[in-house]
Order: structure tokens, then C-alpha cells, then sequence
């Protein structure tokens, strides 16, 4: 049967990958599913899809990679079109795997959200703490979407850039909408979390379901990202102050210990360390993946990015310098080996990053100084782990340094693309060039590619455009 992609965007409504049994995932006429008790809502958390979210384009358009030929030209033209920054990246027959998942759990989260005061069972409080699960994950969502599909968060002229239409209901019969702004986006999320909030769970206990850790620190990073760290360093120190009230562990991992003779991440095979899977990541406090292949040869570590690594640094233990197969790397590059799901929900060494940042931009130099420090002595060993005396002196020298840590912590799984948009806006970050460089299999440069402003953001696919003619696209 054809796709309609207008059903699609606007509403959601696909056959669910759920732990929930097949007959609970009937679709009335009016296009409901069927879900009657406060335990079928709770079950609809258990998606598969609110986990897995088959969105990766934001690994390939970071600027801490590179490519390399001859595996480049073998790559799917949709991720050299992402890595070139190119305006057109989705053919005009295609589903964006940025848009398909997102948009179904925002009809499940609206499905939970609206329907569950109407549950025939179940106390008020169940029904509020659902809701406010459902709530701050339709938040986690559009805050993924905004950051594909919108302009950077921007005080000057958020209430005119174009930002992801807003959807607060489960309606398949709903056949146009208009893109709201990018502060009005930015608003709903922060009105979804501030709401949620009191009526979320206060124990971490399984995660792939929301906590107010979890919420506390998505809020966090949501005014990070609005410029507003005075806002930002609340949320943030709330989630990690809570973390340790969690029923599961949820912690750093100390590399010193996991890849020492025993640890946990041994043995490093072929697709990398040991790493474990989402119920077991500890520092994991509400899990959100994406699928990459290890043992993809094309994109790796650029030089320049290798360069930030102290030799020492047991990160480097997740990246090797030869090819999965085929030619050889030339000199100086690295192969990221596992995990091959990449962890972007809400996590430990993000939280103490960002709240890291926070206290720099604060002008808490020694706060974020120790924040920093504490993260990398999970990750190197400990002579290696203070920051340079002259660096933690100055303001600016030490958020570049934080941010510079960031893309040692994170590299070659997404995060970067984020920063890189945010940064765009910052005051203090005007004068950015970022690059992609496509080299031989001898080293030698083939192209450089520069990211232009109106690039910070995907355009909707044309299969979008086509079944919606009343949206606006982007340049």
C-alpha cells in the first residue's frame, strides 16, 4: 500500500514495534489504538521505537570526522550528501529516517497524554506519573527535531525562524498544519518538562522509562541550548545530585578499571570493547539509540581530531588506525570500533559536561574546573587528568577546553553536530569554520567541503513537501 506521508507527519499512525501483543495494537476507524486500562498505557512506554529512534544523520555532519576514498564513493548517497552538507539530502520518493520514528512516538506520547485521564482503572497518581513520563518524552523528541530541522536557538530571532509544527493530539483525521516558531517549539518543550516534573518518578529504575533525574537534566541542556546557562546549572545540578537515588546504577564508568586485566569491557574483539547494552549502560539515565555500523570504513576520525587526545587517554581504546577491511588507512586517522548503538538519551558525562560549561560561562572557574577533572579521571589515568593551570585561568580558554572535551568524549556517535549548531549563535564562538575533508587512501586531500549557515538545518524531504503544499521548507 502507498505511503501518505501527510498521515505519517501528522499523526503517527504506523504499525508499532511494541512489547505490547499484537491483538493490544488494533486500529479503530477513527484511527485509535485500542487501549482501555492505565497497564496498556504503561506498556505503550515499553516501545521498542521510543528506544531505538533510526535517526544517525547527526554522526556524519559533525565536524570532527573525515572521509576517506575509496570507501566514500561506496557509501549510501544519502550520508555523502550529509557529509558534504549538501542542500538536497533525501531522494524525492523518500522517507527521512530523521522524521519517520520521531513523528510516530509523538502520536504515541499524545495518544498517552490525552487518553489516560479516560482509563477505566488505576489511581490519579498512576494516571498523572504516566502522563508526565509521556510528557517529558515528547519533549526529549522535539527537542531532537528542532535540532534537525530547525534554526539554532537564537533570542534575536527565534519568534520568527521557522521552527517543527507543534502536534498535541492523536488525529488521523488533522490534513494541514504550519510550522510553528522556533521559540514557540523551544516553549512547548520547556512547558512539557516544567509540567511533568513534579509528577515523575523521583527513583531512576529502569532506562528506558523517564525519571525526574532523567527530566531535570534534559531541562538542563534545553536552556544550555537556549543560551540561558543561569537556567541551565539548576536543572542540571538537580539531575546529578539525584542520580545517586537511582534503583539501578547509574554512575560513570571508571576506564582506569573497566579496561584494566578483568574489567568489563575486555576483551576488545573485532567490533570493539565490551560495551554493554541499554539495560546495562550505567551511565544511562533514559536510554534513546541509533544504529551505526562499526564496520563501516568510510568516515572516521579527522586528523586534527586525533590531535585533541592525550596518548594516554583510554577513550582512544574505543578507535583503531586500520580499516575494518580493504586498504589501509593512511597515517594518523582512527576507525571507531563499537558501540555500534549510539547512546544520545540522557547521559552521565553529558550532564556533568554541560553543567561544566555552565559554571564556565557562570565564571565558576574552579566549579567547572572540578567537574571537567572529575570526568577525565574516569577516562585516563589520573596524572593525566587536571586541566592545564593556564587553561582553567581564563574564562573562554577553559569553555573551549570543556568543549574540546566534548569531542573527545563523544566523537564519531552525534553529538557534535548539536554543539556545532548552538555554537553558531554564541557571542563568543562568531568567528567558527567548520570543514569536512574527503583524503586518498595515500593522505592527501581530495576536497574540503564548508559548512554554510543555511546548512545548520535539514530540509524536509521533497515526498514532504509534495503531500504537504502548504509548508514552508528551509533554503
Amino acid at each position: 500500500m502507498k505511503t501518505n506521508y501527510r498521515i505519517i507527519l501528522l499523526t503517527g499512525l504506523v504499525s508499532l514495534l511494541s512489547a505490547c501483543q499484537k491483538d493490544f495494537l488494533e486500529v479503530t476507524p477513527k484511527g485509535r489504538l485500542v487501549a482501555d486500562k492505565v497497564a496498556d498505557y504503561d506498556l505503550l512506554l515499553n516501545n521498542l521505537e521510543l528506544i531505538n529512534i533510526n535517526a544517525n544523520a547527526q554522526l556524519i555532519m559533525g565536524d570532527e570526522i573525515a572521509a576517506i576514498q575509496p570507501y566514500f564513493d561506496g557509501s549510501r548517497l544519502k550520508n555523502q550528501r550529509l557529509f558534504r552538507w549538501d542542500d538536497t539530502v533525501y531522494e524525492p520518493s523518500d522517507n527521512a529516517s530523521e522524521l519517520e520514528t520521531p513523528i510516530k512516538n509523538i502520536y504515541t506520547y499524545n495518544k498517552i497524554i490525552n487518553e489516560l485521564p479516560a482509563a477505566t482503572d488505576g489511581s490519579d497518581k498512576q494516571k498523572q506519573s504516566l502522563q508526565a513520563e509521556a510528557m517529558a518524552g515528547r519533549a526529549w523528541t522535539y527537542f531532537l527535531l528542532i535540532n534537525f530541522f530547525g534554526k539554532p536557538y537564537n533570542d534575536n530571532t527565534s519568534t520568527t525562524d521557522l521552527g517543527f509544527p507543534i502536534l498535541e493530539h492523536a488525529d488521523v483525521t488533522a490534513n494541514e498544519f504550519t510550522r510553528a516558531s522556533v521559540k514557540e517549539v523551544y516553549d512547548f518543550i520547556v512547558k512539557d518538562l516544567t509540567q511533568a516534573l513534579p509528577n515523575l518518578p523521583t527513583k531512576t529504575t529502569h532506562r528506558v522509562r523517564m525519571s525526574k533525574t532523567a527530566a531535570e537534566g534534559l531541562l538542563g541542556k534545553v536552556y544550555l541550548f537556549m543560551g540561558k546557562p543561569d537556567e541551565a546549572i539548576k536543572h542540571l545540578d538537580a539531575a546529578i545530585n539525584s542520580m545517586a537515588n537511582a534503583s539501578i546504577p547509574v554512575t560513570l564508568y571508571n576506564y582506569n578499571e573497566t579496561f584494566a586485566p578483568g574489567g568489563e569491557f575486555l576483551p576488545i574483539g573485532s567490533f570493539g570493547p565490551n560495551y554493554p547494552f541499554v539495560p546495562n549502560i550505567k551511565e544511562s539515565i533514559y536510554a534513546k539509540q541509533s544504529y551505526w555500523s562499526t564496520s563501516s570504513n568510510e568516515f572516521i576520525l579527522d586528523k586534527k581530531t586525533v590531535s585533541l587526545f592525550d596518548p594516554l587517554d583510554i577513550r582512544l581504546k574505543f578507535y583503531s588506525p586500520t580499516a575494518f577491511y580493504g586498504p589501509a588507512y593512511p597515517s594518523g586517522f582512527l576507525r571507531r570500533t563499537g558501540p555500534s548503538n549510539l547512546q544520545f538519551g540522557v547521559l552521565v558525562p553529558d550532564l556533568y559536561l554541560l553543567r561544566a560549561e555552565c559554571k564556565a560561562r557562570l565564571n565558576d572557574l574552579q566549579g567547572a574546573k572540578e567537574d571537567v577533572e572529575f570526568l577525565r579521571k574516569h577516562r585516563m589515568p589520573i596524572a593525566q587528568a587536571p586541566v592545564p593551570s593556564n587553561i582553567a585561568a581564563t574564562q573562554l580558554s577553559l569553555i573551549k577546553f570543556i568543549l574540546e572535551e566534548r569531542i573527545r568524549e563523544f566523537a564519531l556517535i552525534g553529538h557534535r553536530w548539536f554543539d556545532m549548531r548552538r555554537l553558531s549563535v554564541d557571542p563568543l564562538f562568531t568567528d567558527q569554520n567548520y570543514t569536512h575533508t574527503l583524503y586518498s587512501e595515500t593522505g592527501s586531500t581530495i576536497e574540503t567541503y564548508t559548512l554554510k549557515p543555511e546548512r545548520l538545518l535539514l530540509r524536509f524531504p521533497q515526498k514532504v513537501m509534495d503531500e504537504n503544499p502548504g509548508m514552508q521548507n528551509n533554503p
